[in-house]
């Protein structure tokens, strides 16, 4: 199973200082983030995609193909693509060659996003949000996988004999996650695909992701892919720590309070009975964080999100360094008790390499 990291890359003052990071300092903490994440033996680092204030990370490419070159072995991903305002041959070239420059450490988080201004900003319309990602991936589906392409849709230009260069390193494409906090028909597309299922697990209660993870496995096996637990899931989660579980809930109350997605709002303690946030001692998010598994069903990748809400860049390395070295080793060892061995591990680019070769022997 693998664990990671996943950051929306917002800049927000510190409630506790008044003090917003520059769009610099918070670029560069989050390079500081890849960096620990990998040091703290953690297996996956996720920036997000947005084009408006108040977040920075208006070019995923960039700044992973950056922290490709500074790291190692840690997955480099997304949090997510915008399959809808991005045009899929600029995708299809993009990550293509961040897939090179990180020697196949790379997939995808595919997603709509959830800021409505940005489509006509790239020539689209959101009322066209889920044709956008169905006709957008299937044509991104194909340039991975088919070295000409002839091509007509609704929401982009032809292509007549067209190749996406560099193609797919050892010519396979990087894997892709489908993200969804809401539409079943994203469920449904991953399923078609045989790709993952990405639910971000933050604003919602359980039942609401049971009913999207559910309806993906069910579909998944459907289009004969394999069995209904043998589909590839993933999973975010929002996690504050400290030793005392009460230091914790103080010191991150502030932030919480005041943070743009969901400050002013419901109290901290109502948002973490309703929510998969944690805030309390690495024993805590332990005995929740396993309790994912009894109501997902096993599955494939679990991200933190750490980093956001104005916590100091100080704060943030401590809380990925306690991840690393309490939180995660224990989760690896009781995930791993009991599940079945037909149950397949995460995607990476060896494991579809291998596979790849097996079916052309």
């Amino acid at each position: 199973m693998q664990f990671g990291i996943f950051s929306v890359g917002d800049v927000t003052p510190d409630p506790t200082t008044g003090r917003a990071p520059t769009e610099h300092e918070r670029i560069k903490a989050m390079v500081a983030i890849a960096n620990k994440a990998e040091e703290a033996g953690l297996d996956v680092f996720a920036t997000g995609e947005h084009h408006n204030p108040p977040f920075v990370p208006s070019s995923p490419t960039t700044m992973l193909g950056h922290i490709a070159a500074i790291t190692e072995r840690l997955i480099l991903s997304t949090a997510t693509t915008l399959i809808t305002t991005n045009d899929p041959v600029k995708i299809a070239e993009d990550y293509a060659m961040l897939q090179h420059l990180a020697d196949g450490r790379v997939d995808l988080i595919m997603g709509r996003g959830n800021t409505g201004p940005v489509y006509p900003w790239f020539g689209k319309d959101i009322r066209d949000g889920i044709a956008l990602a169905v006709e957008n991936y299937h044509l991104l589906h194909r340039l991975w996988r088919e070295d000409v392409v002839d091509w007509e849709g609704k929401h982009r230009t032809p292509l007549q004999s067209f190749t996406s260069t560099p193609r797919p390193l050892d010519g396979v494409p990087p894997f892709v996650w489908h993200g969804s906090i809401r539409s079943p028909e994203i469920a449904e597309q991953a399923a078609y695909y045989g790709d993952g299922f990405f639910a971000n697990n933050i604003f919602w209660p359980k039942e609401h992701y049971q009913r999207l993870i559910g309806l993906y496995r069910q579909r998944f096996e459907h289009y004969g892919h394999g069995s209904a637990d043998q589909a590839i899931v993933g999973l975010g989660g929002q996690v504050f720590m400290r030793r005392n579980s009460q230091d914790a809930v103080k010191e991150f109350r502030p932030y919480f309070d005041n943070a743009p997605v969901y400050g002013h709002g419901p109290s901290l303690e109502e948002f973490m009975a309703e929510t998969p946030l944690t805030v309390g001692s690495p024993e805590q998010v332990i005995e929740r964080t396993l309790r994912f598994r009894e109501h997902f069903g096993d599955y494939q990748r679990q991200l933190f999100l750490v980093d956001h809400a104005g916590l100091p860049l100080e704060t943030v390395l401590e809380q990925i360094e306690i991840l690393g070295e309490e939180v995660v080793p224990v989760l690896r060892k009781e995930f791993q008790i009991g599940r079945p061995a037909h149950v397949p591990d995460a995607p990476t680019h060896a494991s579809l390499r291998a596979a790849a070769e097996k079916a052309v022997a």
